[in-house]
């Protein structure tokens, strides 16, 4: 571990430590863990919403007659 890594993870150890020793609360790293957590999954929402606005989901049509096939099911494709 680098030295800057391991001097930052001195200063968050230390932020969890000032809290009671008889009270159990996440203090400011929890907050800071939950904050990340939400920003990461607000960044993966509006990503998606960004790729499914992309998508197209008008079904082609179907003009050669296969589409007759695919009503028959597995058992015309076993016989024939």
């Amino acid at each position: 571990m680098s030295a800057s890594a391991s001097l930052a993870m001195t200063h968050f150890v230390s932020l969890a430590k000032e809290v009671d020793e008889n009270k159990v609360t996440p203090g400011v790293l929890g907050f800071i863990v939950f904050a990340v957590m939400a920003v990461a999954v607000w960044g993966l929402m509006k990503s998606m919403n960004r790729h499914m606005g992309k998508v197209d989901f008008k079904e082609a049509s179907d003009e050669d007659g296969s589409r007759t096939d695919r009503k028959q099911g597995p058992a015309s494709s076993a016989a024939g």
